[in-house]
């Protein structure tokens, strides 16, 4: 741990995680001057290792993955932070990284980095995607007033204000155990896909059979040959297969939306989706 902890607050949103929080906590122990969890109603035994960790804990209903880590954004004290997803936690290289950084309360020049990249690297089964989704830059370390939230439900990413400002990438991975099991990712991409379907509903955005038919075969060859997943052997074909799924079951999703607004079939999918989403978050 560092002599002084930095004046950064880590952020984390999270509902039933105690199988993963425990090593994001651990990650980040004595990293910044505080950690806000923001908790959706954890059942499990994640409030009593948050508590552990000396986390200030704040309970709220859900209000959907954007607005929620917003949210959680918003409490945060400190000058820097760092937001985190349950699932995820710093490797010993990208914690020394942050560790070397002279964050400071206040900017000390106009061209100083406000900002920090890190890339993040799916955990499966006790050894890494290696390329699968990589890279996957996340801004993850920033100026709490220079940055916001944005997306469009379940995606969500951190944008600066200023487009100008100056970002920079660190070293070392940060670690993401998205699923333990292809089964459990399938039912993530189910569930998100339920929660996109409905929001690019709710944008006005409609589906074409052309994009039903092209695009989960375009998922697979972006995941599995463009972006080199092929190299991770069947594993990587597996993940690619499932990226695909999520991808057909969006559309399909949206078209029925679309074809039964304010019908009965509409009003059983809306309800689909709202239970998707509550699952989902159950995982966060």
């Amino acid at each position: 741990m560092p002599t002084t902890p930095k004046p950064l607050s880590v952020a984390i949103i999270c509902k039933n995680n105690v199988d993963t929080i425990g090593r994001t906590l651990e990650s980040v122990r004595g990293l910044g001057l505080e950690i806000v969890a923001v908790d959706s109603g954890s059942t499990d035994g994640t409030l009593e290792l948050l508590a552990q960790h000396g986390a200030r804990i704040i309970e709220i209903e859900w209000m959907g993955y954007v607005e929620t880590v917003q949210f959680a954004y918003e409490q945060c004290e400190q000058p820097w932070v760092l937001p985190l997803d349950s699932d995820e936690s710093l490797e010993p290289e990208l914690r020394a990284s942050i560790e070397a950084l002279d964050l400071q309360a206040e900017p000390t020049n106009a061209r100083e980095p406000s900002g920090y990249r890190v890339n993040r690297k799916v955990f499966y089964q006790g050894r890494y995607f290696e390329h699968t989704w990589q890279p996957e830059w996340r801004m993850r370390l920033v100026r709490k007033e220079r940055f916001r939230w944005h997306g469009m439900n379940p995606h969500y990413d951190l944008r600066p204000i200023d487009p100008a400002e100056t970002v920079e990438d660190l070293t070392g991975d940060l670690r993401h155990e998205a699923f333990a099991t292809f089964g459990q990712m399938l039912g993530k991409q189910l569930s998100h896909a339920q929660v996109m379907a409905r929001s690019m509903h709710q944008a006005g955005k409609h589906p074409s059979v052309r994009r039903l038919a092209w695009a989960p075969v375009a998922a697979v060859w972006k995941a599995a040959v463009v972006r080199g997943g092929f190299r991770d052997g069947k594993r990587g074909w597996a993940a690619a297969g499932t990226i695909a799924a999520g991808t057909l079951m969006k559309y399909v999703l949206l078209f029925e939306l679309t074809d039964g607004a304010g019908s009965k079939s509409d009003r059983i999918t809306r309800d689909g989706a709202r239970f998707a989403a509550a699952k989902s978050a159950d995982r966060r």
